[in-house]
């Protein structure tokens, strides 16, 4: 029963969770933009059901970590927008082909990393906070990369802040993605069995990344998680293709 863990398909995943969950802990975001797509192509069951279960483990683990900095009442618009953007997200799911998927997963992927390079600054209003709720309702729930639209807003905020609000953001989103995945079909006892190997993997990530990136200058891991997604993205879209 357990030997699809120990697959090569199996280990490579679990080297590209321990990658995401790495990356997520050090910046605030990251984990299904660096695994997403490359899984999808390892196995189309990992996107979107598991990958969101471990995001909202491991979101879990960091808001806990950084809830002195959470402000619950500045996420309220994004989570309200979360809801009908996921809705739409679970309807894409059930009307596209997986080479639609995949195509759509790079270009979510490379979109992320062009506006995370824009050198201008984006103030979180409450309306922009909503809109940016419903798309990363949207994407995340079809296919697990919903940081983005938030992540855009929230960039220049105190790194303590932005990982303690993305985190909760991600907890309750993460939560939101699941309750319409499992009616769906998306995240079913399956899924939640293949998900188990990979949590080990986010938990490794997570704890090296706390005891390593604190001392490394943000911009250069968040250059580092730039170039692994662009690299990412075009694997997913050259494989659709």
């Amino acid at each position: 029963m357990f030997e699809d863990w120990f697959t090569t398909s199996a280990l490579i995943a679990f080297g590209l969770m321990f990658l995401g969950a790495f990356v997520q802990t050090a910046i605030g975001f990251g984990l299904a933009i660096v695994a997403a797509p490359l899984l999808f192509q390892i196995d189309p069951t990992y996107v979107p059901g598991p990958i969101c279960f471990v995001a909202l483990c491991l979101s879990i683990v960091n808001a806990v970590k950084n809830r002195a900095n959470i402000e619950i009442g500045g996420l309220k618009m994004a989570l309200i927008g979360r809801v009908p953007g996921s809705l739409a997200g679970a309807w894409l799911l059930v009307v596209v082909s997986g080479e639609q998927l995949s195509l759509l997963l790079g270009i979510i992927v490379l979109l992320a990393v062009v506006i995370s390079l824009l050198p201008f600054r984006i103030e979180p209003t409450p309306t922009r906070m909503g809109i940016a709720g419903f798309f990363s309702g949207f994407f995340g729930t079809s296919s697990a990369i919903g940081g983005p639209p938030m992540a855009l807003l929230l960039q220049h905020q105190d790194a303590g802040k932005l990982r303690g609000n993305l985190s909760a953001f991600f907890v309750f989103s993460s939560m939101i993605s699941l309750m319409i995945l499992i009616p769906t079909g998306y995240f079913g006892w399956y899924h939640l069995y293949m998900t188990l190997p990979l949590l080990p993997a986010a938990w490794l990530g997570y704890m090296i990344a706390n005891k390593t990136t604190q001392s490394l200058p943000k911009e250069k891991i968040r250059i580092g998680a730039l170039v692994l997604c662009a690299v990412s993205g075009l694997t997913a879209i050259l494989q659709a293709l």
